[in-house]
């Protein structure tokens, strides 16, 4: 039978335990557009970059 030659530490042992997960990330629907988006972020929809349900930037500027 096999033996282990040292001993193993608690925080080894306890990372093999674990169970985390990557969990999926949170989609908001844009008020004006309708678009899902995530969270705190802009989007572009049809040329215009929203955010917080306002047209932030259009396309050409900048």
């Amino acid at each position: 039978m096999a033996h282990p030659k040292r001993k193993i530490s608690k925080t080894r042992r306890d990372k093999r335990r674990t169970h985390y997960k990557a969990t999926a990330p949170t989609i908001a629907t844009c008020p004006t557009t309708g678009m899902p988006h995530l969270y705190h972020r802009a989007h572009w929809y049809e040329g215009k970059l929203y955010y917080r349900g306002k047209v932030i930037m259009e396309k050409g500027e900048a």
